[in-house]
């Protein structure tokens, strides 16, 4: 079954080139013209989906070759088509940058590229970056250029002469003074903790709203395939999971397919409960809980209940934020030290510079799962490491899963798609 829909996918020579507000401002721009819009991010994000997400109304899904494979984000994709008036695909970095690539993930489902350039800084070379983009890969499909925090009429039109004859160029957005989103050691704020950011997306879409693409994209088709039925593994299974602002890092298909194999999610705040739900099964996700580290310091009804469920015997999973939290301390870039809950001896610090970055296939007994680091913590702990992840891109990221019978943690953000029943198994009381 073939699905047509609109779609484009904004991508950039490089990163901080402004694609998350220009596809965000997009999305709210569309939105309010009355189209259902649907979003996905390329790669391991959970920062850039949050904003995209409130900007869209609906929920933003990761598409990630290496961690889901060609037949998961095929899979998302006919979907969103089925439903939706129009699909917007942020890219990751440069759009030849990693492996694969947002070109790649452009040129297998043929969605047209919108680049966008900052040309704050240049004036002709805009024309060159644009053809290089345009044409350095055969069979790219090339939507055109937009161009990013221009300073008026004649630098725009000094950017659109630039180009070679043919391209479109479709329009130039001013500097974001009033809608730049705001930035931290992991990324974009939180879309909860920017308080007007409802009014920084109206302006972006006004902006977005006097160039070509306050026209909705040409249609694209999407073949959907006949996704497989998951084992009901997880039937009856209640997962308590994470979720408030220190612990945010959850993708929606992890959600997804715990539910589709039959667990029950009970949310929970670490930061603001004081006690677990009931619940056979726990989930912590990633985040940032050096942000929050005195309130996570003093809930000790909290901890309590984590060390209670654990010596209970039931399952654990921590990622990132979530491992640190159950660690022993936490100390900030700042030198404030929290006691954590402490079912991992050791310790983290917090640096000044990122110390990992790197997708990771990991071997676990469970099975194989992919997914991703990314931290600005480093580890100390006298724990061996039951399993090491792999870097497919020869890197030297080897991140070590730590366990203590029922509890698996590690820096590795796990893609629950991966491995369906793998992650099942974690999760089984």
């Amino acid at each position: 079954m073939t699905s047509r829909c609109p779609a484009l996918f904004i991508s950039a020579p490089a990163s901080h080139q402004g694609k998350t507000t220009i596809t965000a401002g997009l999305a709210r721009l569309y939105r309010r013209n009355g189209k259902k819009v649907r979003v996905f991010k390329t790669g391991p994000d959970f920062l850039d989906p949050m904003i995209l997400q409130q900007a869209s109304g609906a929920p933003v899904y990761q598409l990630d070759l290496w961690m889901g494979g060609e037949a998961h984000c095929r899979e998302l994709l006919a979907l969103a088509a089925q439903e939706s008036d129009v699909i917007l695909v942020e890219g990751v970095m440069g759009l030849f940058d990693g492996q694969p690539s947002s070109a790649d993930l452009a040129s297998l489902f043929g969605i047209p590229v919108l680049a966008v350039v900052d040309g704050s800084a240049m004036a002709q070379t805009f024309g060159a970056i644009a053809y290089g983009l345009a044409n350095y890969r055969a069979g790219l499909p090339f939507a055109g250029v937009l161009a990013n925090r221009v300073g008026g009429e004649y630098h725009a039109k000094l950017l659109a002469d630039s180009l070679p004859q043919g391209m479109m160029f479709y329009g130039a957005v001013p500097p974001e003074n009033d809608f730049e989103l705001p930035h931290r050691h992991l990324g974009l704020w939180q879309a909860e903790e920017i308080q007007d950011l409802d009014q920084r997306l109206e302006k972006c879409a006004d902006a977005l709203a006097r160039t070509q693409l306050n026209t909705i994209p040409e249609a694209v088709d999407f073949d959907a395939l006949t996704p497989s039925a998951l084992p009901q593994a997880l039937k009856g299974v209640r997962i308590a999971v994470a979720r408030d602002a220190a612990f945010a890092f959850i993708y929606q298909a992890n959600l997804d397919i715990l539910q589709a194999m039959g667990a029950e999610l009970r949310f929970f705040s670490p930061l603001a409960d004081r006690q677990l739900p009931e619940a056979d099964s726990l989930y912590l996700p990633g985040g940032y809980p050096e942000l929050h580290l005195a309130h996570l310091q003093q809930n000790t009804g909290m901890k309590e209940a984590i060390r209670a469920h654990h010596a209970a015997g039931k399952p654990t999973l921590a990622e990132c934020g979530g491992m640190l939290y159950l660690l022993q301390s936490l100390t900030t870039h700042d030198g404030e030290q929290g006691q954590l809950v402490g079912l991992l001896p050791g310790q983290a610090v917090m640096q000044k510079h990122l110390t990992a970055l790197a997708l990771q296939k990991v071997v676990l007994p469970e099975g194989e799962l992919r997914g991703h680091t990314y931290h600005h913590s480093r580890l100390e702990s006298p724990l061996p490491a039951i399993a090491r992840g792999e870097c497919p891109n020869s890197g030297k990221t080897a991140e070590g899963i730590f366990r203590d019978r029922c509890l698996t943690a590690s820096y590795v953000h796990f893609y629950f798609p991966s491995n369906p029943q793998a992650v099942a198994r974690l999760f089984q009381p």
